[in-house]
C-alpha cells in the first residue's frame, strides 16, 4: 500500500465536473472519489497521480473552504512525470492548452506547463522536489 501524501493541493472549479474530465483525460489523473450535493455540485473530489493527490470540488457550495476562496485567483500546481515527452503528447490529444513545450531546464529537469480551462497553471516535469536538482 503506497504512503497517502502529506500535502495535497485543493482546487475550486465554477464547473468541477469538466475540470475533473480534463484532469483525467488530458493530464492522467486517476479518479479516487466525487462527492455530490444534493444541488448536484461536486461538494468534494479526489484525484491521484502517481502518489500525489489533488482535491477539488465546485465554487459556490457555501462551505467555509468554498467561502474562503472566493475571489481567489488561478493557481499553480507541479506533478513529478517521468515522460515529459509522452504526457504532454496525451495533455496536447486531448486538447489542453500548452503555455510552454516540452523544455529542458538549466537545472536537469524537463519541463511542460499547461493551462486548465478555468486557468489554472500546471506544470509536469521530471524534477523530484527534494530528490532531484
Amino acid at each position: 500500500m503506497a504512503e497517502a501524501p502529506d500535502i495535497c493541493p485543493a482546487l475550486t472549479y465554477d464547473d468541477a465536473k469538466t475540470a475533473i474530465r480534463q484532469l483525467t483525460e488530458a493530464f492522467g489523473f486517476t479518479v479516487d472519489a466525487v462527492y455530490e450535493g444534493e444541488d448536484g455540485l461536486v461538494a468534494h473530489a479526489e484525484l491521484s497521480y502517481g502518489n500525489g493527490k489533488v482535491m477539488l470540488g465546485s465554487k459556490g457550495t457555501g462551505s467555509e473552504f468554498d467561502k474562503l476562496m472566493a475571489g481567489a485567483g488561478p493557481t499553480g500546481v507541479y506533478v513529478h512525470v517521468t515522460d515529459v515527452d509522452a504526457h504532454h503528447e496525451r495533455a496536447v490529444a486531448a486538447g489542453a492548452e500548452i503555455v510552454m513545450p516540452p523544455t529542458d531546464q538549466d537545472y536537469g529537469s524537463r519541463d511542460y506547463i499547461a493551462r486548465d480551462a478555468e486557468g489554472n497553471v500546471w506544470s509536469f516535469g521530471t524534477y523530484v522536489p527534494g530528490v532531484t536538482g
